[in-house]
């Protein structure tokens, strides 16, 4: 996302409402049809025996990173060498409603896709268009060995993966290695999200879930020289960005990361004891992979 170059002479008006997205959106009407029996999966196996991987996109419609990435590798034809690989866009009606005047409008169409991945709302009486979608999808991730859940932040902040409170999510994103931040945290108070779905939190199961949720898709994070940056702040104010500001330092010592918890009334530092009542659940432990 950026803003469009100002016109007129003279300092620009400020920013105000949504800056306009210029990148485009893949068609994904060409893999509607699947080929698993299941509308928009596509699953390949190879000869050679191994781990089935679904890679996921669209858990949130307006999240499109994912979507890019997918519609990208199945054009290339990427293959397996061993094992299976489902690559899955899932909340495609709500990617389908996505208004460029308002994105977050997109995020899903009745209810939160990644809320309801219990046994119990997955196999209860309520009807919604997403949790329709998540039944239907289901029995792909049942037979998955491992699930990687693309994401795209949409606030500024470093790219970072979701392991689970497991030691066994921990490990497999230290394995990936990218992004450098890994977030261990106690689940979502809304609902269950998919990466905390049934065997994925059996720390006695060896099937594992990865969500990564890099900040490509939203708001742009830089470091530079502290003296550099009030005036690539102003620099970037002046080209229309209004909200661009100085969030942090970056300074000698473990890797560390405070966690902030949005509330509807206003944003507070929190810990994991503190932010029960917020709409996510901040993170016990953050990490730096080895």
């Amino acid at each position: 996302m950026k803003a469009g170059p100002a016109s007129g002479a003279g300092s620009p008006p400020p920013f105000t409402g949504t800056p306009p997205i210029e990148i485009p959106f893949p068609d994904l009407s060409r893999w509607a049809a699947g080929n698993s029996g299941v509308p928009f999966v596509w699953t390949f196996s190879a000869r050679e025996p191994g781990p089935h991987v679904v890679v996921q996109s669209l858990t949130h419609g307006n999240e499109v990173c994912g979507a890019i990435a997918v519609d990208r590798l199945l054009d290339e034809g990427l293959r397996p060498a061993r094992g299976t690989v489902s690559f899955v866009f899932a909340n495609v009606g709500a990617y389908r409603s996505f208004d460029r005047a308002d994105p977050f409008a997109s995020r899903c169409l009745d209810e939160d896709f990644n809320r309801v991945w219990s046994a119990e709302v997955l196999g209860g009486t309520r009807q919604t268009r997403d949790l329709a979608r998540a039944r239907e999808l289901r029995p792909v991730i049942d037979r998955a060995d491992a699930l990687l859940d693309l994401h795209s932040m949409t606030d500024p902040c470093p790219p970072l993966a979701l392991a689970g409170t497991r030691d066994k999510g921990l490990a497999l994103a230290r394995a990936v290695g990218v992004p450098p931040w890994i977030i261990i945290d106690a689940g979502h108070a809304a609902g269950k999200r998919l990466r905390d779905y049934a065997f994925f939190d059996d720390p006695a199961d060896p099937r594992l879930s990865l969500l990564f949720d890099p900040q490509t898709c939203g708001g742009l994070l830089a470091a530079v020289p502290e003296a550099a940056a009030a005036g690539l702040v102003q620099a970037i104010v002046a080209g229309g960005l209004a909200d661009a500001a100085v969030i942090g330092r970056v300074a000698a010592g473990p890797p560390e990361l405070e966690v902030t918890a949005h509330t509807a009334a206003a944003s507070r530092p929190a810990s994991a004891s503190s932010a029960s009542g917020a709409s996510e659940s901040a993170a016990s432990v953050v990490t730096g992979a080895p």
